[in-house]
């Protein structure tokens, strides 16, 4: 075999002729992120006199604010001012809502607040710290109202309604027909029906929420700066919201975010709030959210109830399907909800080619937070049920999975191909994905694993997922919603514009402007690569500004980082910019070098006549030379080096008069297959492997699509497997730190086997398609797919922990010993009786029983409980204790667990009073972070000259504090229930602060026990 070597100057001089598009190469974005001069929105200067924002919020799912009492945090020295619901009318209004609803959503809440975390008030300081002391000095006197906490509840026939005006909590409800699905279900060789919920789940950015606001003046507006990623759409609500006009709302965003996925288009509703509260105190306002605020009050996932039917012939090709779905979108339809709904409308048949379709979708209104966007929405929702249903329809006719998915793909040879809800799904060979992620994703392999390991009785399955993943939203989608009379009448809505400027300084250097917002996914790296191409330049020759401005910048409502649009409409418009500069400059180089305009080469940094390199002008000279010479363009030449282009996919059109509507302007493809060990006595799953095969189209830089597919994965693994938002009956947040809300880390995470396919979209000015979310949509149900295979079960719902898996597998519970059976068996006989007020429906429930001995007789210690001096002194954190009444107290108490501590407003009473041996002890409190109550029995026992104090106590928390995590709490409750009955027996001894030496290494170990738990307890 004959071997050719190149020369390596030769070498060099291919490497140089190759694109840039399409190079793995490194992130230019890295350089400042990994020495730590990222400049992040706490990063950001601000001006002299910016004051700083806490924000005071709901410990209420439902309830009416009867009174806000800000003058103790008015007074407060360093408070400037104290924005409450009561100011908002003069300067704001509710913002828009996408349905026709009578439903009024304020900046704050006003007369009733609707979930945990709703913002209330805003404490605004000459610092935070004194912001969040003031926050903590504003008092609210709530009554609460019943709580609907589940779509069951919510659409019950005697549910609690959020909105009164509304009338239901049912606040759309819309039916879509295509083709002719009751005969095909009427055909059918056999109906799989699945009923699949989807939980809630949040995105967790490193970065938090952002805003920095400052009201100018009537004539100028408002200036705001935030970490808002878009759609933005948004602003259109923001300035409505603000009663401004658009060009009096500047909305600029940082260089560099911590992350989004989705969460940051929550950020409006903040926006417009530091924009009040800046006017309200005549000076710029900064608000930067912290963990805690962000997992309970910015948004989260949409939950749905989908129930999903196939009408399915012998061979598993699918006829028609029939969805019945509920989203839940939390206590207020949130712009741009219901567009969790909407966004996959047009492709609800998933990668099938199924002619027949029928959808009733229901929005649901709870006391939850606001759903919103999260990575891939709609999709990890439509996906869990269809890809499910997938599996079922393999098993229950007994079909090889593979063989369902390969009869049922769209064919090669039909695209673009239009499904039966509308979307125009651009090209794609799923046969051929499919064939690749078999043979190099070595399902055979796998397959053998599987057989080995239910040989030995262990437990393995393999699921599979396929997946259209849409990019490019259509910004009409959202109207689907509507019928089409209310369409017609609001005239029509579609198309999704991008926009991008490319320029030239006056040394020649190349500027780059997008109408993006990244955050962290190395959008100017790729978009220096697309001009590099352009004008035949290295990438580092062209630097790209990321920082939007809508007074500066050209955007429009599509603007932003979301849906994936990046790589097909930002890029893309990006190189159609770039060439529209290219051909302004081979307009003024083909005179001076004798040739026509289309024989202008540029490469290497060099402008030439085709065939006459030699005679090359260096780019940077011949390029800026109209800055300083533009008399001498030639006839016909504008002056002025920049070029702005716009691009908007000619085949997004509105919905039509059938609902059909084309969703987005680009759909790339993911086939996912994967092996999974269950361990049956924990319950833990094992990924074993992990194969994704995607095809995005042109892929602009390989290694960053493989970091978004990475990221995807992870992700969506923690969907699978760990991440859910909990809330208790009464609507209370129960995930509020990541004690309780679980996300991966690189220790659960494998590294996926990741497969490209590249079939260009004809739609596209690159050729490209979006990936950023698509594993985020396939890697659940195929771990689901997976785990139901191991398991043999029908029925399962994310995410699958252990304890899930355990109660799947149904293995019995070993019997406990003797000893544990005797004492489980005396506490059930002694069971406490529920509180004093208190309910076991919602909250967080605790329950503490033990047993003291004081150095004091029954009788001092009962004379201590009755003194209210006395027992000031005995009560942790007990800042002042006024009568009321015979043995009730009013107390301002200092309570603190962990990260959380704040002031109660508490009433303490004592009854069932047998002197000197019992009574029962109870108390309530509310604080601008929670309420909490509960009551005890305690009793008192004479032994050795001192006494035996028994307690059982129960208790309930809501709000912030119950969110901070039932590990910490329960620890806490006995904490403070010990320490608190000790100082009982030392005041009871008149012993008082107990300095003797005997106390001294009890209070030591108290102490560090208090440190442990952040401070006082």
């Amino acid at each position: 075999m004959e071997m050719k070597v190149m020369h390596p100057a030769l070498q060099a001089d291919s490497a140089a002729a190759q694109p840039f598009t399409g190079r793995p190469l490194q992130r230019i974005e890295d350089v400042s992120l990994l020495t730590g001069r990222g400049q992040f929105g706490d990063d950001a200067g601000l001006k002299p006199g910016t004051l700083h924002a806490a924000i005071v919020r709901s410990p209420h799912a439902h309830a009416a604010i009867e009174r806000i009492d800000t003058a103790r945090a008015a007074a407060l020295p360093g408070v400037r001012a104290v924005l409450t619901g009561a100011d908002l009318e003069a300067w704001s209004k509710p913002f828009v809502v996408g349905v026709k609803a009578q439903m009024e959503m304020w900046a704050l809440a006003r007369e009733r607040v609707r979930y945990v975390g709703e913002p209330v008030a805003v404490v605004v300081a000459e610092s935070r710290y004194l912001a969040e002391d003031g926050a903590d000095l504003v008092v609210v006197d709530y009554t609460q109202l019943p709580a609907v906490t589940t779509i069951d509840e919510a659409i019950a026939a005697d549910a609690a309604i959020l909105h009164d005006a509304v009338g239901t909590n049912v606040v759309s409800d819309r039916d879509f027909r295509y083709g002719d699905p009751e005969t095909a279900f009427a055909n059918a060789h056999r109906v799989v029906e699945l009923t699949q919920r989807y939980p809630r789940n949040s995105c967790t950015p490193i970065e938090c929420a952002v805003v920095v606001a400052d009201w100018l003046s009537e004539e100028e507006g408002y200036d705001v700066s935030s970490n808002f990623m878009g759609p933005f759409s948004l602003h259109t609500v923001m300035a409505l919201a603000l009663r401004v006009p658009g060009h009096k709302l500047r909305h600029r965003t940082f260089r560099d975010s911590g992350g989004s996925f989705g969460v940051k288009h929550a950020v409006f509703q903040y926006a417009v709030l530091m924009c009040l509260a800046s006017r309200k105190a005549g000076a710029p306002v900064k608000w930067a959210e912290d963990r805690l605020e962000h997992l309970a009050g910015l948004t989260s996932a949409t939950n749905r109830l989908s129930t999903i039917r196939a009408a399915v012939d012998a061979d598993g090709r699918i006829a028609a399907l029939a969805y019945d779905q509920f989203d839940d979108v939390g206590g207020y339809l949130r712009a741009p909800e219901p567009a969790t709904f909407y966004r996959m409308h047009g492709v609800l048949t998933g990668a099938y080619a199924i002619p027949n379709l029928s959808v009733r979708n229901r929005v649901v209104l709870t006391n939850k937070t606001p759903a919103g966007l999260v990575r891939g929405f709609g999709g990890p929702q439509v996906y869990i049920a269809l890809e499910r249903l997938m599996q079922r329809i393999a098993v229950e006719l007994d079909l090889d999975p593979v063989d369902v998915y390969r009869r049922n793909f769209i064919p090669a040879d039909a695209f673009p191909y239009q499904a039966a809800a509308g979307a125009l799904i651009d090209s794609g060979n799923y046969q051929r994905a499919l064939d690749l992620a078999i043979d190099e994703g070595g399902l055979a392999e796998l397959r053998a694993r599987r057989d080995a390991a239910r040989a030995e009785g262990r437990l393995y399955g393999i699921g599979f997922a396929a997946i259209v993943e849409p990019s490019i939203s259509n910004m009409g989608y959202i109207t689907t919603v509507l019928p089409k009379e209310a369409r017609a009448k609001a005239g029509p809505k579609n198309g999704a514009i991008a926009s991008a400027t490319v320029g030239i300084d006056p040394l020649g250097g190349v500027n780059v402007v997008i109408a993006s917002a990244p955050a962290g996914q190395g959008h100017r790296t790729v978009c220096a690569q697309v001009v590099a191409d352009a004008l035949g330049l290295q990438p580092d020759q062209v630097a790209v500004n990321v920082e939007f401005d809508t007074q500066k910048d050209a955007w429009s409502v599509a603007a932003g980082n979301y849906s994936s649009r990046f790589a097909g409409a930002v890029a893309g418009t990006v190189h159609l910019a770039a060439m529209k500069l290219r051909a302004r400059l081979a307009a003024i180089a083909a005179p001076q070098l004798g040739c026509a305009d289309a024989d202008v080469v540029f490469e290497g940094g060099k402008v030439f006549a085709a065939g006459a390199p030699e005679k090359a002008l260096p780019f940077l000279r011949m390029a800026a030379s109209p800055h300083w010479a533009p008399a001498l363009l030639p006839p016909g030449a504008e002056p002025g080096m920049r070029e702005t282009a716009f691009w908007t996919a000619g085949t997004l059109g509105a919905p039509d008069e059938q609902d059909r509507v084309n969703t987005s302007a680009a759909y790339g493809f993911a086939f996912d297959l994967c092996g999974v060990e269950v361990d049956r006595h924990t319950g833990r799953i094992r990924i074993d492997r992990y194969v994704t095969t995607h095809d995005a189209g042109k892929l602009l830089n390989p290694a960053l699509a493989d970091g978004q597919i990475r990221g995807a994965f992870a992700q969506g693994l923690g969907a699978a497997l760990m991440e859910e938002f909990r809330y208790g009956e009464d609507g209370s947040f129960q995930s509020g730190t990541f004690a309780d809300y679980l996300v991966p880390t690189t220790c659960e995470v494998p590294e996926p086997r990741i497969i490209h396919l590249e079939t260009p979209s004809p739609f596209t000015p690159l050729g490209a398609k979006g990936l950023g979310e698509g594993n985020n949509m396939s890697t659940p149900p195929c771990i689901a797919n997976a785990v139901a295979d191991a398991l043999g079960v029908a029925d399962l719902t994310l995410p699958l922990t252990p304890s899930k898996v355990m109660d799947l597998i149904g293995a019995d519970e070993p019997p406990p010993s003797p000893a544990l059976a005797a004492r489980q068996a005396a506490q059930a006989r002694s069971e406490p009786a529920p509180a004093d007020g208190a309910t076991t429906k919602g909250g967080k429930a605790l329950a503490a029983r033990g047993e003291v001995v004081l150095d004091a007789p029954p009788e001092a210690v009962f004379r201590v409980l009755l003194d209210p001096i006395a027992l000031a002194k005995v009560i942790p954190g007990c800042n002042a204790l006024d009568p009321v009444g015979a043995h009730r107290y009013r107390a301002d108490v200092t309570v603190g667990v962990g990260l959380i501590k704040a002031r109660y407003a508490a009433e303490v009473a004592l009854s069932e009073l047998d002197p000197p041996r019992s009574l029962r002890l109870a108390g309530s409190g509310l604080s601008s972070v929670g309420s909490a109550r509960g009551s005890g029995l305690v009793t008192l026992e004479a032994k050795d000259g001192g006494t035996l104090l028994h307690y059982d106590y129960a208790a309930e928390v809501s709000g912030k504090v119950a969110a901070v995590g039932s590990r910490m709490l329960e620890g806490a409750a006995k904490i403070v229930l010990n320490q608190l009955f000790e100082q009982l027996g030392r005041e009871a001894g008149g012993k008082g602060a107990a300095t003797d030496a005997s106390a001294a290494p009890r209070s030591s170990l108290w102490q560090k026990i208090k440190a442990l738990f952040g401070g006082r307890a």
